[in-house]
């Protein structure tokens, strides 16, 4: 999406106009990858009598799968979502995903082992390709087990260079005072725009619960999410667990 700004000035006509720099053009309004890695975000809604026998028959066949490419994680929603599930795929570039996708179409026993059985158990499927932000880092927790949150903010218009620096203070004097372990940071390439996704791990549900209460009232905290939420349009979140087959575990 192309975003412009025009500056309009009132010169005499006797005179002649000062030259004035020219905003800057930019083709989209996220912040340039540092390198050509995506990670592809999905979302399976599954019918709800299917859902024990969806997740069955992924842990047996999910390695048809990832002879293609490589799972990041692979996760159930528990809250903030019910009968779905949410995994990110990550690839070099756009043109090895093809490649990798293009393969999966032509192999017979993903095809009638697995895509052929699972797709009558869905109701939807949704998907979106978002990059690292260039601040950020992926990261492994520190043990196995526990729960995950996604938490999706949706900013306004105008990209990093508006919100980009008040997003990262707010979530880094999160991350800097023990409120949860940081696994990533994600911004959408292809999908809703000005859309960021942080990726959490805690011990458990509790935990992470006992640990909003206490950085809702931490005075640093407080006040980077004073600075961000004038950016923010929308926030929600959802809380997953690990499938055993996940490489986050």
């Amino acid at each position: 999406m192309w975003r412009f700004r025009t500056l309009w000035s009132v010169t005499s006509p006797l005179r002649t106009p000062a030259v004035v720099a020219q905003p800057r053009v930019h083709s989209s309004s996220g912040p340039q990858r540092v390198d050509g890695t995506i990670y592809e975000f999905r979302t399976y809604r599954i019918q709800p009598h299917q859902n024990s026998a969806f997740l069955k028959l992924t842990n047996e066949k999910i390695h048809l799968r990832t002879a293609h490419s490589e799972l990041f994680g692979y996760w159930s929603v528990e809250y903030g979502g019910l009968n779905q599930v949410f995994h990110i795929w990550k690839y070099d570039s756009f043109s090895q995903r093809a490649s990798a996708r293009a393969a999966l179409a032509k192999d017979p026993t993903w095809v009638s082992e697995y895509l052929s059985v699972a797709i009558p158990m869905l109701t939807s499927q949704d998907n979106e390709v978002t990059s690292l932000l260039p601040w950020s880092r992926p990261h492994m927790p520190p043990q196995e087990g526990g729960v995950y949150e996604l938490v999706s903010f949706q900013m306004r218009p105008g990209g990093s260079a508006v919100w980009g620096d008040s997003l990262r203070s707010m979530v880094a004097s999160r991350d800097a005072a023990g409120y949860g372990k940081l696994l990533g940071v994600f911004h959408t390439d292809v999908g809703l725009q000005n859309r960021v996704h942080a990726l959490w791990w805690f011990e458990s549900a509790d935990r992470r619960a006992d640990l909003r209460q206490r950085f809702l009232s931490d005075p640093g905290v407080k006040a980077a999410v004073r600075d961000c939420v004038v950016h923010l349009e929308v926030q929600k979140n959802k809380l997953m667990f690990p499938c055993s087959f996940s490489p986050l575990k």
